[in-house]
């Protein structure tokens, strides 16, 4: 989660209460951010720092020696089930080190051999070749000089090495393969042009800055659809924990659950199974020994101790952390020095104090009134010579927001960063490389001030980093797609971008590496607009507004906020209810009437809206009995679902493409092919209706139905589907996307397919071959 666990905010907000109304006052209308961080770090109690320490404690984040046993026992049970990435992330959590220290302190010398070949496995996993190719040369040389082994024993330790040393020969091959796939995916994500102001962005745009709009991208040329104007590596990111609850919440000591953190690098943002763990910690994974080495020097020998204690102040504290730990290599002394000065002249009042607080503290009136001030460089977060790039700096000039974030909010948050300067100076772990003057305070009142600053920046300026998950029935090859948080980052050149309800760009990701890519064609001198969530085919315009308000603190003005003001009653066409007797659509607020002038049906709106809440119930009914492989009883259900929607809802409902999915689904599990490429047709108009012909969920659609067709061997739709699903997806993704490089092996295959001869069998464009 993004903030603290739920029982330390509660404990935060409790001692808020609490405090005398003279002290709440000091911090609610103190100036700056250093007065909030220093007045509240002085209210931080042993008793606070004790209560903390114990929720910490609840997250097993520290090596046992039990562990092993433990999962190696889980994982055979997983493998016995048929459920191998449950089994190998298991195994992967055995470590190495275990096997040594077995080595070293007297294990059974029957026994040896089988442990060698384990420790030989572990190292082939882990990518360190030359130790694994010597221990399976050591291997090699204990079976010659030990003929006493039984021959059944012998025979499969011989049997496993073999496999193991064929294991090592195709690791290798991969490893010598992947990087040149992902560097040449890469290389075809490269910008076009060189832009000499913003380095990470095209030359096809350029940055402005105004009183009203801020900072923010236009375009200095025509752009087409799919054009990459973004690519931005985060300067910080942090894997999301996912469902990680404390131990005082699981019945067993270990959880055997596979999260993000068991499948993804915690530095490069990965996917790997085999992941290489911490030396120090059970908790941080990596995809390699390098990786695991770059996050060690670079933040990770810090955080290594502070495991329990960051997932209990939440992502946010984390990545505030990471921050300052990675300035730490760059040139940061313009940017601290400035901070100190301010730290230095918190008491005084003179004009080059408030200018002070406007350029670094940003003053507590709001993004736009600091935003259009000319300061020195002109654009905020440039260097002197006018330039944005993706460094502390940048991201230093973010803004925090202070004054609209509520006085607990910001008392909540310089407490939680308190608790953890003063952890980190128990520890004495953290030495900032850039030198603080004298009479600044300590460093860590310094970089605590910073710290608090990264926090309150992120609500407005953090970015989700997504991938897509694909899930599908083990009986078939058909896929469902979602889009999950895999990580949270910070991108300084994706901040300029301001917010649009209906977009002109997408974004998506390669591991940590963000891209922006124009989703529909840009005029030139237009701004590119990016959605920071509330999307117009997601939510209507009031929750829009609401959510943007409560965390963005703005109130939107985009073109889809004003054309939905003018629009009439009926609401979405994804959300219309139609009439029983005609069939028209119902227009109103609490009682709704047919739009038909020849009928005179009207019913409440409560009445639909029960009648819909019903539907929803039955059609979560029929989703269960899928998930336990009984689409029979599910599609049976869904039928019936099907004919109590059409009393009530629009064909365009979302609903009703919903039930269209589910049912090709449930068709696509007994394998008819046909009648679950009819059913995902149907849902694809629904799909158009609500979010578009070019939209990425369109795409992942069309994804979905040229699957049911190439499994239906429907060659002429196969290759049809293949080409549209492709022009829309490359748009949004590029050409490196799992899924546009799925669809161009599918046509590949269907290419190369010998010409069927006409037959009795054939019977039309649309048949299908089982």
């Amino acid at each position: 989660m993004d903030l603290p666990v739920d029982e330390w905010k509660s404990y935060v907000f409790q001692k808020w209460s609490l405090l005398p109304k003279s002290i709440q006052v000091t911090i609610s209308t103190a100036e700056t951010l250093s007065d909030i961080f220093l007045h509240s770090s002085l209210l931080l109690q042993p008793e606070d720092e004790m209560f903390l320490q114990n929720l910490s404690r609840g997250y097993l984040v520290e090596k046992d020696p039990n562990a092993p046993l433990f999962y190696r026992e889980e994982g055979n049970k997983k493998f016995q089930q048929k459920d191998y990435m449950g089994a190998t992330v298991l195994y992967s959590k055995m470590c190495l080190k275990d096997i040594m220290r077995a080595q070293m302190h007297g294990y059974p010398e029957r026994l040896q051999p089988k442990m060698m070949l384990r420790k030989a496995e572990c190292l082939v996993t882990l990518g360190r070749r030359q130790e694994a190719s010597q221990t399976i040369s050591d291997l090699e040389s204990s079976f010659s000089a030990k003929p006493t082994l039984a021959a059944a024993q012998f025979q499969i330790l011989q049997t496993n090495l073999c496999r193991l040393k064929m294991k090592a020969q195709e690791k290798e091959s991969l490893t010598e393969t992947f990087p040149a796939a992902l560097t040449k995916a890469l290389e075809d994500m490269d910008l076009k042009g060189e832009n000499g102001q913003v380095p990470s962005a095209s030359s096809s745009v350029s940055l402005r800055t105004d009183p009203l709009r801020g900072r923010y991208l236009v375009a200095t040329k025509d752009i087409l659809p799919g054009e990459l104007l973004v690519k931005e590596d985060a300067f910080v990111s942090v894997l999301h924990p996912g469902e990680m609850p404390p131990l005082r919440h699981l019945e067993s000591k270990w959880d055997t659950r596979v999260t993000n953190g068991d499948l993804y690098c915690h530095r490069c943002l990965d996917h790997t199974l085999a992941t290489v763990p911490c030396d120090g910690c059970s908790y941080a994974k990596y995809c390699s020994h390098d990786c695991m080495q770059q996050a060690w020097d670079l933040y990770h020998s810090v955080e290594c101790s502070l495991g329990g204690l960051l997932l209990t102040l939440g992502v946010f504290c984390h990545i505030a952390l990471r921050s300052t730990l990675v300035a730490r290599f760059e040139d940061a002394s313009k940017v601290i020095r400035k901070l100190c000065s301010e730290i230095r002249n918190r008491d005084t009042c003179s004009p080059e104090r408030e200018t002070l607080v406007q350029t670094l503290t940003c003053d507590l009136g709001g993004e736009s009134e600091n935003k259009g001030k000319m300061l020195e460089p002109p654009v905020p977060g440039c260097d002197l010579n006018g330039k944005y790039e993706s460094n502390y700096n940048a991201v230093f000039h973010l803004l925090p927001h202070t004054g609209n974030h509520s006085p607990e909010h910001r008392f909540l948050c310089a407490l939680s960063v308190s608790a953890l300067c003063r952890r980190l100076e128990a520890a004495g772990c953290y030495k900032p490389a850039a030198a603080v003057p004298p009479g600044s305070g300590s460093e860590l009142d310094v970089w605590g001030v910073a710290m608090l600053k990264h926090v309150l920046q992120l609500q407005c300026n953090a970015q989700a980093i997504t991938t897509i998950q694909h899930t599908g029935s083990k009986e078939n090859s058909v896929t469902n797609s979602r889009q999950v948080r895999l990580a949270t980052g910070i991108f300084p050149v994706i901040s300029l971008l301001n917010h649009s309800c209906s977009p002109n760009t997408s974004v998506s990701f390669i591991s940590n590496v963000a891209t922006v890519r124009a989703s529909q064609q840009i005029g030139k001198g237009q701004e590119i607009l990016h959605c920071y969530g509330p999307h117009q085919s997601r939510m209507r315009a009031a929750e829009r507004q609401q959510k943007l308000r409560s965390q963005y603190f703005f109130d939107c003005s985009c073109a889809a906020c004003q054309n939905e003001k003018h629009s009439a009653a009926t609401g979405p066409r994804w959300e219309a209810f139609c009439c029983r007797s005609c069939g028209a659509l119902m227009q109103g607020d609490d009682v709704l009437i047919c739009g038909s002038t020849s009928c005179m049906e009207s019913v409440s709106r409560d009445h639909l809206i029960s009648r819909l809440q019903d539907l929803q119930q039955q059609v979560g009914m029929a989703r269960k009995l899928l998930r336990n492989d009984k689409p029979e009883r599910a599609i049976q259900l869904l039928l019936g679902c099907q004919r109590d929607a059409q009393s009530f809802l629009s064909g365009e409902h979302s609903l009703v493409g919903e039930m269209e999915d589910d049912l090709a689904q449930a068709y696509a599990a007994l394998g008819d092919w046909q009648k679950s490429a009819t059913h995902l047709q149907k849902s694809l108009q629904v799909v158009e209706v609500r979010h578009g012909p070019s939209s990425v969920e369109m795409g992942h659609e069309l994804f979905k139905l040229a699957q049911l067709f190439f499994n239906g061997f429907a060659i002429p739709e196969a290759l049809n589907t293949i080409q549209k699903a492709e022009k829309v997806l490359m748009v949004h993704y590029g050409p490196w996307n799992d899924e546009i490089q799925e669809l161009q092996k599918m046509k590949s295959c269907l290419l190369d397919l010998p010409p069927i001869p006409a037959g009795p069998s054939v019977q039309g464009p649309n048949v299908f071959f089982q």
